[in-house]
């Protein structure tokens, strides 16, 4: 019993951890250029899965992606010479952070826009129900005063 629920520990200790999808021919034996082609690759998006960087995907686009950045530093390219030369080829889209641009402001703005026109919304509507409920109301005239007597005996 106690092996059964070791391994079982151990299985869901294993499927806790985060999978890369590297593979073993795409390492590099230089561990600086491997560990700066992980760093890249994490900033890439896959095309394909369109939600995971590059160095997360299993996909066959993602791994000629990883062998390109893997190629480019140790043609001698810097980081950003290898980022430029992607984006290049496959367009911004490619950039799990795109850049903070005049083209991208509504992407980066839109969200906290509308966080900022909601909470003023929410503020208009409070601030109008507080100020309805401040209105003075009138008192009821004696005819009212009688009909709502006589319909709440009746009732």
């Amino acid at each position: 019993m106690k092996r059964l629920l070791g391994c079982l520990g151990l299985v869901l200790l294993l499927a806790m951890t985060p999978g890369l999808a590297v593979e073993l021919d795409e390492v590099l034996s230089d561990t600086v250029l491997e560990n700066r082609a992980r760093e890249l690759s994490a900033e890439l998006r896959c095309l394909v899965c369109q939600n995971q960087s590059i160095d997360d995907s299993d996909a066959p686009l993602a791994r000629d992606l990883r062998i390109l950045v893997r190629k480019r530093l140790t043609e001698g390219d810097t980081d950003a010479e290898v980022i430029d030369f992607i984006v290049a080829r496959y367009g911004e889209f490619v950039l799990l952070k795109p850049p903070f641009a005049p083209h991208t402001w509504a992407l980066w703005l839109a969200m906290p826009a509308l966080l900022l026109a909601g909470g003023l919304a929410i503020f208009i509507a409070h601030w109008r129900r507080q100020g309805a409920l401040k209105v003075p109301l009138e008192p009821l005239s004696g005819d009212e005063q009688s009909k709502l007597e006589r319909l709440l005996k009746d009732g």
